[in-house]
Order: C-alpha cells, then structure tokens, then sequence
C-alpha cells in the first residue's frame, strides 16, 4: 500500500519518535486519560493544570521508551510493533473493558485454539485494520531523514528534553501525582502498551524463571471416615463456569432460569464471592489450603490441594472436563481431559455441550463403588464471548438472543437475553446430573462457579478484572447444592437455613473434606459448610 506523497512526512529520527509518541499518548491511551479525568473531575485551575500535565508527562515517558524499545537502530519497525500491538490491546480495554494485568496475562496465555477464535470478529478486525495495520503502513512509507550519527544526536535531545519536563512535572505536580496515584491504584493498568509489558514481564518470570519451590505433602495420612458403617459416599462436585448469582432464578431472579433446581429442591446459598475473576486463579485458589487473601499460584502449586488429600486417604478422585483444563488442580488424580471431537453430536471441534458431563459421569459410575468416590465436573457453563455456543438451540428460552462474538454490539436485551440462556442450559444439565444420581446411594452434588461476568454494567464486559476494583457482577456467584439425605427433612431444613449466610470459595477446602468423610489434619471445621448438620 503506498500514500500519497503529502503523506510521506520523511521526519527527521526526533521528529519521527516525537509524532508516535503523541500519538500512542493521544490515541491508544485515551481510556487511561479518561479514566484519569474522572478520577480527578478538575474543576478549578490547579486540578486542570494537573490533567494536563498527564498526556503531556505520558508522551515524554512514550519518548524515552521508544528509544530505549530500538528506535535509536530500528525506528519505524520498533514504532509499527508498538502500533500493532497497541491497537490490539486498546479493542481489548474498548471492548470489553479488560485491563491487562498479571492474572489477565495468565488468562491469555491458558487459552486454547477455540477460545482465542471466540474473540475473532469483524469488529475485531475492522479496528486492527484501522488503528493497527493502516498506521504501520503509513510508519513504512516514511524514509527517516538524516545520517546516522545526527539521527542520534537529535534523539539524545529530545530524550533529554523529556527528561527535563519529568522532571519539572514532578517537582511541581508531585503530591498531586501521590494523591491521585496513591487513592486509584489501578490507574496505572490503563496504560497502553506499558502495563501489558509489565504484566507480561511479570508472568514470564514467575512461570519460567522462578526456581519451582520444594513439593509440600500438607498431610501424610489422611483417612477415610467409617460413620457407622454409613454407605459409601459419592460427591459430585460441579465447577461453573462464569456463572454470576443474580441470574440465578433461586437467588430471586425474575426470570425462570432454574426450574429444574427448583423442582428438584436443591438449595441455593444467595451470598457466595469468588477467589478472583478467572478462571486461572478461581480453580487452583478454591481447591488450595490458602485463602484468597493469601493466594499464591506458586504456592498452590507446589503443595497439596483438597483433591490430593482426598486421593491420598483412599477416595476414588475422578475430574472430568469439559472446559480448556483444570488449571493444574487434577494433575495427581484421575483424569478424562477435554475433548472437543468427543461426540459429534454434542461437540462441534471447538466446545462441548455441557450436558455431556452427565454422559461421562454415568460411565465412572457404572463401575460398582469400593470407597467414597469424589468426581469433579468442569462446566464451559456460560463462558463468553461467544454464548450463543452454549446451549443448543432448542435452549433458546430467551429471545431474541444475540449470535455473535463482539457482544458489545449487540442490543443489550439481547445480550442478556443470550446469558440467561447459558444459566437455564445449566440448570437443565445440573437437573439431569441429579437425576443421575437419584439412583445412585449415598449421592450429593454440589455446584459452584468459577466466577462472575459483566455484561455491560458500568461499561465492562466479560471477566478478569483486578479483584479489588472488580464489580459484584464478576465476584458474587451461586452455589447450588443437593443430596440424597434430604430424604430426611430435618437435614434438608438445617441445610437450607444456611442459605442466606455469606461464604466464599475459601470453604470449599473444608466442606469437601467433610463431604467425602475424609480425616486430615488440615481440616477445619468451622469452614465446612454442612458439618452443623451432620448428624
């Protein structure tokens, strides 16, 4: 593609590197600058000078990053990486609202092949073209004017000039800067491409160059408890995926999402948080000893989890996906992977039905129980963008819903429309699940999101928001919970008076423990959710 001559500004080095800064500053950035502007609401003449110092301070740091990225040597290939780049992550915080931090990093890196396509649309594409493609075109048409040595000398100049405004903003506009710095700490992820560099930074080296920490055995010999000769157990425990709670018809919801919950009489707990806001960090942080506040991935991984203490006391562990993977949670146990070619019927070469969960947990049931069995579903529930792909369309209670993967174009009634499709989808394949278990002694099924989801709320969409910042939508999940005992209504009663107490995913460690009768000194009762209603 070539531009017409007036467009082909030949720049001097300086001028060259001047230009894309201001523009990575003015364009790229603007949700940064806007989001600083409605941090700070400058209406007198001080809180206006501090504004605008901000795009002026970001382009002398664009300026010397820039220079220190490889323009001194590769000018336009260093400016149109940054563009390329740039333009990507600014659809992402456009879009969906989606600050790329450490955890959104891990989250990126996790995906496989049929969800990174979810993301590909024609938006998509149309923004990369104008924003990413026509100005990289535009870098290559220009020729830096100038020998080498003046190329440098000139950007040295201008770098020292930039360090010169630093500096002067800083002595003069410090404590403002450690104000608003110090009271919006999350301002700083807006900035485009740095924050994702930083981020990325942080995760290559916490995953590749870290020196993995010594395997921790956080108890020898656990045992299984023998309860008057109770019959063994069996513990189905279903992982949701991006399922938020006040969709939850059970939860008080308007719309009928969960008859199947309802008539089946499971009890809804309406006042249940997650670890975090992805699924990267929810798995592993519920399934670990460590709380949220205490989270470590690291840590995590490098000790036992509440399925390998469960194995280690005897129990059959079964995990059963049919989501991207476990995160690392089911590296020990017995394992049935995911499969999007499994079933032609139910798979399309990308996802999965989740109703066939239910046809792989009847073939680990067929097989006749010689201890307490614990079996983990991995739901794909209500994972985004693309929802439409989550219920068949014969599910499609809710219309109309909206078949397409840059959601935020669609009309929002759609939108929700299509979500509350997923929840009902859900509530269909957790009825058909209990209904499996209805023949089954001894049985109970727990349900439990991974975490929320914005669909739209305050601008955002989707998941992985930084968990202190991160709206209720993201964090308040359901949990849903039923068993064969409540057969004795005295059991079912006590159980149900603990709906409306707050819990979170740190309680899973305990009350699976005390599901699947397991005996481990890392057992703390007073997490357990039902042991006040064990006989």
């Amino acid at each position: 593609m070539k531009f017409p001559r007036s467009l082909n500004l030949n720049p001097s080095l300086a001028n060259f590197v001047f230009i894309a800064s201001v523009l990575i500053t003015l364009v790229f950035n603007f949700p940064f600058i806007s989001n600083v502007y409605h941090a700070v609401s400058p209406t007198t003449v001080d809180q206006w000078i501090f504004f605008l110092s901000v795009p002026l301070l970001l382009t002398f740091f664009n300026i010397i990053a820039l220079s220190l990225l490889g323009a001194i040597l590769l000018p336009r290939l260093t400016v149109a990486v940054t563009l390329l780049v740039s333009s990507l992550l600014l659809y992402g915080t456009v879009a969906y609202g989606v600050i790329f931090d450490k955890s959104m990093i891990q989250n990126v890196m996790e995906t496989n092949s049929g969800e990174a396509f979810a993301y590909l649309n024609s938006t998509l594409l149309l923004f990369f073209f104008l924003l990413g493609l026509v100005p990289v075109v535009a870098v290559f048409n220009q020729e830096i004017n100038g020998k080498l040595a003046a190329r440098v000398k000139h950007l040295l100049k201008l770098n020292v000039l930039a360090v010169v405004g630093i500096i002067i903003i800083a002595a003069c506009l410090y404590k403002d800067y450690a104000a608003v710095g110090r009271n919006n700490k999350d301002l700083a992820k807006y900035i485009i491409p740095y924050a994702f560099y930083d981020s990325g930074y942080k995760y290559l080296r916490d995953t590749y160059f870290y020196p993995p920490l010594p395997y921790k055995v956080l108890d020898k010999t656990p045992s299984i408890i023998n309860r008057n000769n109770a019959l063994r157990s069996t513990t189905v425990l279903v992982i949701g995926e991006t399922a938020r709670a006040d969709k939850f018809a059970s939860n008080g919801y308007s719309r009928n999402t969960t008859p199947f919950m309802n008539d089946i009489g499971a009890v809804s707990f309406n006042d249940v948080t997650s670890c975090g806001t992805a699924t990267a960090v929810s798995v592993p942080c519920m399934f670990s000893r460590l709380s949220r506040q205490s989270y470590d991935v690291r840590i995590a991984e490098s000790q036992d989890n509440v399925l390998d203490i469960i194995h280690r006391a005897g129990a059959d562990v079964t995990w059963i996906d049919n989501n991207s993977s476990c995160k690392g949670v089911c590296k020990r146990v017995e394992t049935i992977a995911f499969d999007p070619s499994r079933d032609p019927s139910l798979c399309d070469g990308d996802f999965c039905y989740d109703v066939l969960l239910n046809e792989l947990l009847k073939d680990v049931l067929s097989s006749p129980a010689t201890t307490n069995r614990v079996i983990v579903l991995h739901m794909i529930g209500s994972h985004g963008p693309t929802y439409y792909r989550r219920y068949p369309a014969e599910f499609a209670k809710f219309s109309p819903d909206c078949p397409r993967s840059d959601i935020q174009n669609c009309d929002s009634q759609a939108l929700i429309n299509t979500y509350d499709n997923t929840i009902a989808y859900t509530d269909y394949v957790l009825g058909e699940i209990v209904n499996t278990l209805k023949n089954v002694p001894n049985a109970s099924m727990l349900y439990l999101s991974d975490h929320g989801e914005s669909l739209g709320e305050k601008g955002l969409y989707l998941h992985g928001f930084p968990y202190q910042i991160a709206p209720q939508e993201q964090t308040h999940i359901p949990m849903l919970f039923w068993a064969s005992k409540f057969e004795d209504s005295g059991y079912r009663n006590c159980i149900k008076n603990l709906a409306n107490h707050p819990y979170s995913q740190d309680n899973l460690f305990d009350t699976l423990l005390g599901l699947s009768s397991v005996k481990s000194i890392t057992y703390q009762p007073t997490m357990d959710i039902f042991k006040q209603c064990e006989a």
